[in-house]
């Protein structure tokens, strides 16, 4: 009975993340194409996507890829970009009451921004459970390697992304994503925020720093917001 339990929610998991997949299959065709052209073989990208599953540090090391590669600049550069994961990890973390400490540590691990998202959807109706974050994680991890493997391979064939479209993907799930939580003007105004710092530091800071400044300026933006808001409510 227990088993039949566990399976049903990871079945869910799978239905959950499956329109995602759709998404993410574009968005890891588009990933292998870029690493093709900086000379990685389809072995290198499937080994770089299994290891550090994180679609936009990976996009980023492509974008500042030399040869030989800067181990320090994209390893820097890949923290900036992941450094979001800290408080996506503490807010899901808090919802994790049925995972054992093990459980939970090995979660995180492939914590992804759509992985996340979904998380958090299911956590505000029933109870999250590893068997269902599972299913989320399985299928999704699975696609991102195989589709980013594919696009290295077939990355002579597939043509510029842009002409394709296929360069809209990433940007498309984003909006998605937020969308699914929106909260009217408190999120417009986050989002304000992070997309005005986000477009001044990369017109005047060279690097990747606009990611890191969009992050903050973004959290200051809602803990202002919501300061207000709380502030509204005392009587």
């Amino acid at each position: 009975m227990t088993n039949n339990i566990k399976l049903q929610d990871f079945l869910g998991g799978v239905r959950a993340i499956s329109p995602l997949i759709a998404a993410v299959v574009p968005i890891g065709l588009v990933f292998g194409a870029v690493a093709a052209t900086k000379g990685l073989t389809p072995a290198e990208t499937g080994l770089m996507s299994a290891l550090v599953f994180a679609g936009g540090s990976q996009f980023v090391a492509m974008d500042i890829w030399t040869h030989p590669a800067s181990w320090v600049g994209v390893g820097f550069a890949a923290l900036l970009v992941n450094i979001r994961h800290v408080l996506m990890s503490a807010s899901l973390g808090t919802k994790m009451a049925g995972f054992s400490p093990r459980s939970r540590y090995l979660s995180m691990l492939f914590l992804a921004d759509e992985i996340w998202a979904m998380a958090e959807f299911r956590a505000k109706m029933a109870r999250l459970t590893p068997a269902w974050f599972a299913g989320l994680v399985a299928p999704f991890y699975l696609a991102w390697v195989v589709s980013g493997v594919a696009g290295t391979a077939l990355g002579a064939f597939l043509g510029d992304p842009v002409v394709l479209g296929l360069d809209f993907a990433f940007p498309a799930v984003f909006i998605v994503l937020v969308m699914g939580f929106w909260k009217g003007a408190e999120t417009g105004a986050v989002l304000l925020a992070s997309a005005a710092a986000s477009v001044a530091t990369q017109h005047f800071v060279p690097g990747v720093w606009y990611i890191a400044a969009g992050a903050v300026a973004g959290l200051f933006a809602a803990v202002a917001t919501g300061s207000r808001k709380a502030e509204e409510a005392t009587p």
